[in-house]
């Protein structure tokens, strides 16, 4: 009998991998618009906004943490740059993409202060800061969306096109600018001193303490950063909507949530990859694609995601208890 021990994934990802590959079998012979190459270019641009997000709340789960908030702090973002353009005439790109980090940053900032000198769960406060901030944006803005903005925002652009049999396509600019995110996101935790303090302290925080790591900063690091790719991502989806409308991504942090833990990011900290998150990001893309194409209904969709996230925590919850249980018995 041949060997077939080769093909046994040997981590996390390579059970998400052979996962892939069974649904994107699946939804291939249940719908031919599925493998079709216009198909797959307009799933990786829908969902290359959650990736961004994704990504950003992997490094958050890495320390240990988690936020739900990132998705209020990139409507918050928006608001705030296009009401520079429509009050002000506030027309700089380089400017506004720049103040519209910063202004992330500084939401994540706050977050992992309060988290870390109140000693408070980390999803009390981010959730808190979620309806704190959703709450402000649609009481000062009465939900209005925005749709006069700048050219430089909502112009799209003409990104790496190419031809296959006479028809041409294109990859988007969303899809690239997460693609640069991750490989910075790769850079950061596998090739950096301070990527591997972002582990330390989330497989154990207080032994991360005693060997000096600065467990304050490394927290105000991990958050400020998710914040900061918040922003990016409130901005690209402005980008490829053409309009603000405050209330267009709050509700999406399950499919954020569910995508770094499929990813093999565990809820307590220490673990997980970039690739791995992306991977996650994709399944879910391709779940919901695909069970939209073949007719199934949107409530069925929660259904399924619902049930992959809790399986993925399950099994990451069973290996950690594996991997520290020391009993003689």
């Amino acid at each position: 009998m041949p060997d077939l021990s080769c093909f046994k994934p040997q981590s996390s990802q390579g059970w998400l991998a052979w996962v892939l590959v069974i649904c994107i079998t699946i939804f291939s012979f249940s719908s031919d618009q599925f493998l079709t190459i216009q198909n797959l270019l307009d799933l990786t641009e829908t969902y290359a906004v959650t990736g961004i997000f994704a990504l950003g709340l992997f490094v958050v789960l890495v320390t240990g943490g988690i936020d739900i908030s990132f998705a209020a702090v990139a409507s918050v973002v928006q608001y705030f740059i296009a009401t520079l353009f429509l009050q002000f005439q506030f027309d700089n790109a380089v400017l506004s993409i720049a103040l519209a980090i910063a202004s992330g940053m500084l939401f994540g900032i706050i977050n992992a202060v309060l988290i870390y000198s109140l000693r408070i769960v980390s999803i009390i406060i981010t959730i808190s800061m979620q309806s704190l901030l959703f709450g402000i944006l649609m009481w000062l803005t009465d939900g209005r969306s925005l749709y006069s903005l700048p050219e430089w925002w909502t112009t799209l652009r003409s990104v790496l096109p190419f031809e296959i049999h006479g028809q041409h396509f294109q990859l988007g600019l969303p899809l690239l600018v997460m693609l640069s995110i991750a490989a910075l996101t790769w850079i950061l935790l596998n090739k950096t001193h301070l990527g591997r303090q972002l582990y330390a302290v989330g497989g154990d925080q207080e032994s991360a303490r005693r060997i000096g790591i600065r467990v304050g900063l490394i927290h105000i690091f991990a958050y400020g950063y998710l914040g900061a790719l918040a922003a990016i991502g409130g901005m690209v989806q402005v980008y490829r909507m053409g309009e603000v409308v405050p209330n267009a991504l709050v509700g999406g942090e399950l499919d954020v949530l569910a995508a770094t833990v499929l990813g093999g990011a565990s809820l307590m900290g220490g673990k997980g990859t970039v690739t791995g998150t992306l991977m996650g990001v994709f399944l879910i893309a391709i779940l919901k694609n695909g069970l939209n194409l073949i007719g199934v209904s949107d409530y069925f969709m929660n259904i399924v995601i619902g049930g992959v996230i809790m399986l993925a925590i399950t099994i990451t919850h069973y290996k950690k208890r594996k991997e520290t249980d020391v009993s003689f018995i």
